[in-house]
């Protein structure tokens, strides 16, 4: 990896097209003027990471030069995967004295935030920023996982998740089994006597159940209804592969009480999307069907 940013990776930045779902909108558009075929032929989540980080040994294949030299007209392939130097020496600053009380600003400052965009203190702060209809409405895939799932199944009405599915969406909901050992531990944990948490689990996922039952063959197929018995650890919503919302469940507290953290991807940048993106394709992998 080297010190220096890649070109390429300045430039996305530049353009606002660092995210993963936004470089491979802009790939297609440019490949569809250099070469039809090329269309879908975008690099994965994890090569465009190996590019941009200039971890890459010597050019990509000929038909990705030729769309990323489209992309960037009047740049060649070498060009976009070379280092950017600054364009001045940097000026020697003398270090200020040591200051007490701890980190100062600049080590607290927005890059050390990766691809976080904000952070709440309780499921109910965030829901007030971010109503379901905001991230769901207009959402192509939604992939829900954690415990009863009320922000889909309580908080979004049925019409409207029908009009999703309808419409060609794809929801993945994966919900903590209401017949398992882990929603019995975490029912102890949370002091709950009465099954609570089963029953409301239980209910929700009928309640999809039922929605699905009532849908055409292609849209149901649309929603898929997954269970995983497994020590619960994060409840996570990532819609259309680029906006990632995560609570954790802490001891004993109520999953309405525990902090929440929205991650917008920036796959030129070292974040965190990709590490719950793939913490909820790992769950789903070992999770079985509705």
């Amino acid at each position: 990896m080297t010190d220096q940013p890649i070109l390429l990776k300045t430039l996305l930045t530049q353009r606002h097209w660092q995210t993963y779902s936004t470089f491979c909108k802009e790939y297609d558009k440019a490949a569809k003027k250099v070469d039809p075929s090329l269309q879908g032929g975008w690099p994965s989540r994890a090569q465009l990471h190996r590019w941009l980080n200039g971890e890459l040994k010597g050019l990509p294949y000929s038909g990705h030069c030729r769309v990323l030299e489209a992309m960037f007209p009047g740049r060649s392939a070498s060009e976009l995967f070379s280092t950017t130097a600054p364009a001045s020496p940097a000026q020697r600053i003398e270090p200020e004295p040591a200051r007490s009380g701890g980190l100062d600003a600049a080590t607290c400052s927005m890059p050390q935030m990766a691809d976080v965009t904000a952070v709440f203190s309780s499921r109910s702060a965030f829901s007030s920023a971010y109503p379901a209809s905001t991230m769901f409405d207009d959402a192509k895939e939604i992939s829900a996982a954690g415990l009863s799932l009320n922000i889909l199944c309580q908080s979004y009405p049925d019409h409207q998740l029908r009009r999703l599915l309808d419409s060609g969406t794809l929801i993945r909901c994966l919900f903590l089994d209401p017949k398992g050992q882990a929603i019995r531990a975490r029912e102890a944990e949370e002091g709950y006597t009465d099954s609570t948490l089963t029953t409301l689990t239980a209910l929700n996922i009928s309640m999809l159940t039922r929605l699905r039952a009532r849908l055409d063959t292609t849209s149901a197929q649309r929603l898929e209804l997954h269970v995983y018995d497994e020590t619960i650890r994060f409840n996570l919503i990532i819609v259309d592969r680029a906006l990632c919302v995560v609570q954790p469940y802490l001891p004993q507290a109520r999953g309405v009480d525990s902090p929440t953290f929205v991650i917008k991807d920036n796959t030129a940048a070292e974040g965190l999307f990709p590490i719950f993106d793939q913490v909820f394709r790992d769950m789903w992998e070992r999770s079985k069907p509705v």
